[in-house]
């Protein structure tokens, strides 16, 4: 028991001294803490400080917001939206890896491509995770709060008008670069220049505070089109009509104001629709009416008319002998669709005769019919400003024998676009002076340059109508209460050596004919079911979009009777009294 009480006693004793040296230990500890936290303050300040900064501050870039894409009148055919890019520090997330499947998951992508990802940048310190997300994912990203994601603002391209402009407007990658279209073609104009700004970052990653702006973003300019997006609608909605109709396989259509060479409306079948990624393809997103080439058929033999006035072979009243519809040349047989008998100037071209036509080149020099299609521009870039114009295929007439003259003049052993059609159409509309065709709209008029005499010019505008009479082949593109000028065309397919038995139809025409104001070519590639000439395929795309159009612009029209004004008359009062 004493042994016990010792042992007590000497426990009790030694107890203050432990207290003692724990006391001072802690003392000592924190005294050296102090002093390091004085001497990191006083005499290393600008070092640590210089440390936190790298590791808080960040230069960042900007982005610039893309110009928007407009039509004459304003209506905005490309705009950029504000969205955030879902972003992350690889080197962070790498060592999170509960977060990503509720990531991937909230993202909608792939988990184990997720994880590939972070794994294959785990050594970098930014990576995109999504781009272009919409507003309530971003939220519901940040709201799972993962140390080392956060968001970062972009732009996202919009098209307001859908496929109805895609072809002409293009698109952008996700970098807001363009592709297509006017997108392309004007890109360094609409892009503008990112800026730069100094900003602070939290440990995971998110900007609490911006510092400074190092460098101001320009954004991009404006675009304002030569574009009439409701003649663009007309067109767009009556050749896909067409198109369905006749089970073709493409078909493009253009308008033009030929008193400035401005394009008023471009559309190609089949479309696209630039905002739905899925649709772009290329088969589906080329631009044909600029691209494609297709031998102009008929519509090329006003033009072999207009060469042989200029040079005083034939006046519109000269007779041509059409020798039964059938002519031999070399080993080749020249063919009309009837027996025509014979036919004055004006109505070969009413009639279109191959025959007719074919005789008119042949007593032309080689020289003087190329002169002429070469001044409308055939085997030329149309220069209208959109990317991917093609030439099209015309040989120099240095290289041109009989045969090969005699069918150009009834539009076979060339090839021309859309674009080169109507740009021709547009000059003989504008009394032979080729003005520059144009996407943009112009602020003041231009000079243009005579290439057609206007008294040929004039002439064969007046062969043109009686084309789209009711003995012509373009009646089915006459426009009510307007006097229409105009030519149809059908050709076969070429196939390997030989033609084909698909084809192209066509119609090149302008209106009103007193007063021309605009030109338009509707180009039907293959159509499959049944019909295929250009006076019933293309013809009445032409009456339809041109009905519209001019009425959309106060065109005055040009073709009202007595009988007709008393009944418009009547029908408007009509209208006002039910209005009542």
């Amino acid at each position: 028991m004493s042994r016990s009480v010792g042992r007590k006693k000497k426990q009790v004793l030694t107890s203050p001294a432990r207290h003692w040296l724990v006391l001072g230990l802690i003392s000592f500890l924190f005294a050296v803490m102090a002093g390091r936290a004085m001497f990191l303050q006083f005499y290393n300040a600008d070092f640590l400080k210089k440390r936190g900064n790298a590791q808080a501050l960040r230069v960042i870039d900007v982005s610039a917001v893309r110009g928007m894409i407009l039509d004459r009148n304003g209506q905005p055919l490309a705009v950029s939206t504000p969205v955030d890019a879902v972003s992350a520090d690889p080197a962070k997330l790498y060592a999170n890896p509960d977060s990503w499947k509720p990531l991937a998951t909230t993202l909608g992508i792939n988990h184990k491509k997720l994880v590939a990802k972070i794994k294959r940048h785990k050594k970098r310190h930014f990576m995109y995770l999504n781009r272009q997300v919409l507003p309530d994912i971003a939220e519901r990203v940040m709201a799972l709060d993962i140390d080392g994601v956060f968001l970062r603002r972009e732009y996202k391209r919009y098209y307001p008008l859908g496929a109805v402009t895609g072809h002409l407007v293009g698109f952008t990658n996700v970098d807001g670069q363009g592709l297509e279209g006017i997108e392309l073609a004007y890109d360094d104009s609409l892009q503008g220049h990112p800026g730069k700004d100094q900003v602070i970052r939290d440990a995971s990653g998110h900007v609490i505070e911006h510092v400074s702006n190092i460098e101001r973003a320009a954004d991009g300019e404006d675009l304002v089109l030569s574009i009439d997006s409701r003649i663009q609608y007309l067109a767009y909605r009556s050749l896909k009509q067409a198109v369905v109709e006749h089970q073709a396989t493409s078909a493009s259509a253009v308008v033009v104001d030929v008193t400035n060479g401005e394009i008023l409306a471009m559309v190609n079948e089949p479309g696209y629709n630039p905002n739905d990624r899925s649709q772009l393809r290329s088969s589906r997103f080329r631009n044909r009416a600029v691209t494609d080439s297709f031998e102009p058929g008929s519509t090329v033999k006003p033009l072999t008319v207009v060469a042989a006035l200029e040079n005083h072979y034939v006046t519109p009243a000269t007779i041509i002998e059409t020798e039964g519809g059938k002519m031999k040349l070399a080993r080749y047989t020249i063919s009309d669709t009837h027996d025509y008998g014979n036919l004055s100037v004006s109505n070969v071209i009413m009639k279109s005769s191959n025959v007719g036509a074919a005789k008119m080149a042949l007593q032309l020099k080689s020289k003087e019919l190329w002169s002429v299609l070469d001044g409308v521009g055939f085997g030329k870039l149309p220069g209208s400003g959109l990317p991917g114009e093609a030439k099209g295929a015309f040989s120099n007439y240095s290289k041109w024998r009989d045969v090969r003259r005699a069918t150009i003049g009834y539009g076979y052993g060339l090839s021309v676009t859309a674009l080169q059609l109507v740009q021709a159409y547009a000059t003989l509309a504008n009394d032979g002076e080729q003005l520059p065709l144009s996407i943009l709209r112009r602020s003041r008029d231009i000079d243009g340059h005579q290439v057609i005499t206007a008294k040929a010019a004039k002439q064969v505008r007046n062969m043109l109508q009686l084309a789209v009479s009711d003995d012509g082949t373009g009646r089915n593109a006459r426009v009510p209460m307007y006097h229409v000028a105009g030519k149809t065309g059908t050709s076969r397919k070429a196939s390997g050596k030989g033609y084909s038995k698909l084809y192209t139809a066509v119609f090149a025409g302008m209106a009103p004919v007193s007063n021309p104001r605009l030109a338009m070519v509707v180009v039907v590639n293959e159509p499959g079911a049944g019909k295929y000439y250009g006076g019933t395929v293309a013809a009445p795309v032409f009456a339809s979009v041109m009905t519209g159009a001019l009425r959309l612009l106060d065109v005055s029209p040009d073709d009202i009777s007595e009988d007709r004004l008393l009944l418009a008359t009547q029908s408007t009062l009509a209208g006002q009294e039910m209005q009542r």
